[in-house]
């Protein structure tokens, strides 16, 4: 299992990390929200374990990037806020579980593991156009049953086609869904993963709509 740890007390966030590497897991552990958007943007975890008090602002906007991109990656707030308040506008923004500070690790790890549990139960169902399948539980992609390997990026711009069959995207509405509006992105990034999906995934698949942007029609062009 890969997990995001987002903290900035070096103190817990070192013996957390310890604690979920010796028990088996992968810990990247970053100490900001501009870090663990980067983290976000170039790797896929199986959850985040995210404090709210960092650096340069609320960990709720790592959570809103997440799931404004249709994200649906556990995740598991660790915060030494106690009130009912804080812990329901956690909860509202798509947070999975709550933790409060100061917790024993083994009750974290029991949380952990019943997030990611549910997770993997959740039912989500397929996304169909054609002969073209996402499946998000899986973040797995085939077309005509062969199973395609996409990057993250790769994954995430396609995804937001799909979800907008029939539709145009815009180049700003594909950069938010690939980078969740994080970070200084150069003016051809989505050209480039839509030049890579054509590649594994086939001409026909994405049409463009010059000047204004990308779409996936529901049926083949003629």
């Amino acid at each position: 299992m890969r997990i995001l740890l987002v903290e900035d007390d070096a103190m817990l966030g070192d013996a957390v990390r310890a604690n979920l590497t010796q028990d088996g897991a992968s810990v990247d552990w970053v100490l900001d929200i501009a870090d663990a958007k980067l983290a976000l943007v170039d790797h896929a975890y199986q959850a985040v374990l995210l404090d709210l008090g960092l650096p340069g602002g609320s960990g709720l906007t790592v959570l809103k990037m997440l799931r404004e991109r249709y994200d649906a990656t556990p995740v598991l707030i660790i915060t030494a806020r106690d009130r009912l308040s804080d812990r329901v506008q956690g909860l509202d923004a798509g947070a999975d579980d709550y933790i409060v500070k100061p917790f024993q690790l083994d009750e974290l790890q029991a949380r952990l593991r019943a997030v990611t549990r549910r997770s993997n139960n959740t039912v989500v169902s397929a996304i169909r156009c054609r002969d073209v399948v996402v499946e998000p539980a899986r973040r797995a992609v085939s077309r005509a049953g062969k199973e395609i390997g996409l990057s993250v990026h790769e994954y995430r711009t396609l995804l937001a086609l799909m979800e907008r069959v029939g539709q145009t995207a815009s180049r700003e509405q594909l950069e938010a869904a690939v980078y969740g509006g994080s970070g200084t992105i150069e003016s051809n990034t989505v050209a480039v993963y839509i030049h890579q999906l054509r590649r594994k995934l086939g001409d026909d698949l994405i049409a463009t709509v010059h000047g204004v942007g990308y779409r996936i029609d529901a049926d083949a062009p003629a």
